[in-house]
Order: structure tokens, then sequence, then C-alpha cells
């Protein structure tokens, strides 16, 4: 599962589509609707906010408009809960830096041309834009991401 912090603008069709459907799993493990995927580690961030009903509804509003605004066709009806805003949830600048960083791997073996698309936009910011649920504050990669991938690095020697 991969709840990108970054803006939906800068994935890729491929990615975008992945967003919505995995956004849309979350959804369902946020409302006790699945067995699996109960403590994957993104979903913390939704966990911890007062109503994650409201929040992972906001996030996947925002998909939905990205989605919109590119001429696809996302259904909103399957989010449960749309709002149009939402407590802001915070994300580290060495957060979004890492998922970008991420996000342009993946695309040099998928969409050169969004990745030629995003080099250009890096050279004009600091930190990618986040996903409009977050707010930015200074640190370094979250500590449910490095313990994610300590844990599968482990998980995969055995």
């Amino acid at each position: 599962m991969r709840l990108w912090s970054i803006s939906p603008k800068y994935l890729d069709a491929k990615g975008l589509g992945g967003l919505w459907r995995e956004s849309l799993l979350a959804q369902k493990v946020l409302a006790g609707a699945t067995r699996g995927w109960k403590n994957h580690p993104q979903l913390l961030r939704f966990k911890n906010h007062p109503n994650p009903l409201s929040a992972i509804g906001f996030y996947l509003f925002k998909i939905y408009e990205e989605a919109k605004n590119r001429g696809y066709n996302y259904n909103i009806s399957k989010i449960n809960k749309q709002v149009n805003k939402t407590r802001l949830i915070t994300v580290t600048d060495g957060q979004l830096n890492y998922e970008f960083k991420m996000l342009k791997e993946r695309l040099t073996k998928r969409n050169l041309r969004k990745l030629k698309e995003l080099l250009a936009l890096e050279k004009q910011f600091l930190f990618p834009e986040p996903h409009p649920i977050f707010r930015v504050v200074e640190g370094g990669v979250e500590l449910w991401e490095t313990r994610y991938w300590k844990k599968a690095t482990v998980l995969q020697i055995f």
C-alpha cells in the first residue's frame, strides 16, 4: 500500500489509478470492513486523525479531482464520506523528498515522458507540494516509513 504524501498531480496515469485503488482499500480498512492491512504503517496518519473517515474521504476526493481534471472517469460514489475540508495532517519535508525520489525511480521504468516533466519541475522547488491533506513541517523521512522498510528488509533475509 502506498498512500502518497506528495500531490497527486505528480503521478502518471498508472500511479494515479494505483493511488485511487489503494486509497479505496485504506478507506475500507479504516471503516473496519476488511480483515487485512489493519496495521499497515501508512494508515497511522489517518488512524491518528480525529476523524479518520473524513480524512481518507478528503484524501480520496482530492485524487478524484485530479483524475477529473485529466479527463479520467473515477466513480465518486465510492468515497464513503465526501468532504471538501478537514483538519490537516503533518508530513515532513524529508518524507516528501523521499517519495518524490521514489516516484522518479518508478517512472524510469514506466513513463520517461512524465519523468522528464518532473525533472524540469524539480528545479523550481525545495520540496514537492504535498497532497492537500498534509501540512509540511521540517524533518527527515517519517518513522512509519523507515520502520516499515527496515522490517521488510529483515523479513527478506529469512
